[in-house]
């Protein structure tokens, strides 16, 4: 059942990023062409949702990165929470080498950034743009080589970009959260405590969890911590190991059901307009010299430069100091191929940059850093992983 649900997420998550590559270019399309203008006035539109005289009125663009957002982040840590109690990391052996790469992929694109974008008064504050992988995009690509890559390393970057989730959740807590409002932050945390106690007397309908949830997210919304992660502390209350009637395990978790339910939403239709609504990136009066200004460079070439380095030199160290193994059937090529494909940040790398830059005028500076690193990351990763693959090919075939 455990491989049959891994397979079945490495396939949509493959998909998706086929998807996800649609509505960037959309995006990008649509933001150079005479329709531009549509563009910035549908996601400047105003949408207000209220009762009783009582609601929310903001921009399309913030119901989409706090709202929609919120669900993506839901699935996450349910994603996150599996794999701990029952997973990939499950257990320290299994968590070791993704945790160890995890940490290097995530320590070396910030240290480059920062290097790069010191020159800029106010850009430091965007040192975790670079930190995060997209699962999604990664495993597309991996998608595409087809049996020239190791099932073992397919689960080795899934695992990794989970732990790099974890981090980027923890860093958007830490850093990017501003200006508490105590009434709200009391609030959410009763909230938080409800979900907490129903989970401890065994409450195995969703319905109160979301309900409950619902009302978290926007007390956490209304408290200067930033509302994605309402979704998280939901994840993590959601029950995952129950029992039935006779005291056998149920196939039928909570958390389960919940994360198959939300899976092809945001895979198909959330992340999607998540990168409609962000990667548009006006090109006029851009030239070659835009991407060597501090951010977008930091960025860049922290995501295609620091990734890459990060985790392949943690592995390569882990490895040869005889803290981990390298992963089943793996040679050391294919594994550099991958640790450049962990330069993919795309959609958390753009979700931190709406964090880390409240001013405008950044904003397609974060994008054009993003989606170059992320794209160079791609092809380059892409390729090292196709040649590594017909080079071992090769070599099994020269050995019969």
């Amino acid at each position: 059942m455990k491989l049959t649900r891994l397979a079945t997420f490495l396939k949509t998550e493959s998909a998706s990023g086929v998807v996800l590559m649609v509505a960037a270019v959309l995006a990008l399309l649509w933001a150079n062409s005479p329709a531009a203008p549509l563009y910035d006035t549908i996601l400047a539109m105003k949408v207000a949702v209220t009762a009783g005289g009582v609601g929310l009125d903001k921009p399309l663009i913030l119901w989409i990165n706090d709202g929609l957002m919120a669900i993506f982040f839901l699935l996450v840590g349910l994603e996150i929470k599996r794999e701990v109690l029952e997973g990939e990391l499950s257990s320290p052996a299994k968590a070791m080498l993704p945790g160890i790469a995890a940490l290097g992929g995530m320590a070396a694109p910030a240290l480059v950034y920062c290097l790069f974008a010191q020159a800029e008064p106010g850009a430091l504050q965007g040192w975790a743009i670079p930190a995060a992988t997209d699962i999604a995009f990664a495993l597309g690509v991996l998608a595409l080589l087809g049996d020239r890559v190791p099932s073992s390393l397919r689960v080795f970057l899934l695992a990794l970009a989970i732990m790099d989730d974890l981090g980027a959740i923890v860093i958007i807590a830490i850093f990017y959260s501003h200006g508490m409002v105590p009434m709200a932050l009391g609030l959410a945390a009763a909230a938080a405590v409800g979900l907490w106690l129903m989970n401890r007397a065994g409450v195995r309908s969703l319905t109160p969890y979301l309900l409950l949830g619902l009302v978290l997210w926007v007390c956490v919304l209304k408290s200067g911590i930033h509302a994605t992660l309402a979704g998280v502390v939901l994840a993590f209350a959601i029950p995952l190991r129950v029992t039935d009637a006779d005291g056998t395990p149920s196939e039928d978790a909570p958390l389960h059901c919940l994360e198959h339910a939300l899976h092809p939403w945001v895979a198909f239709l959330i992340m999607p307009v998540f990168a409609l609504a962000n990667a548009g990136v006006p090109l006029a009066g851009l030239t070659p010299a835009s991407l060597l200004e501090p951010v977008p460079l930091g960025i860049a070439l922290g995501l295609f430069v620091g990734k890459q380095a990060g985790v392949f030199l943690a592995v390569w160290i882990a490895v040869h100091i005889g803290v981990v193994e390298r992963p089943a059937r793996a040679g050391w090529g294919q594994i550099y191929g991958v640790a450049v494909l962990t330069g993919i940040g795309f959609t958390m790398s753009l979700f931190i940059g709406t964090l880390a830059f409240a001013d405008p005028g950044h904003a397609v500076a974060v994008r054009l850093g993003v989606l170059s690193g992320s794209l160079a990351s791609a092809l380059v990763g892409y390729a090292l992983l196709y040649a590594a693959g017909a080079r071992r090919t090769r070599a099994a075939v020269a050995a019969r």
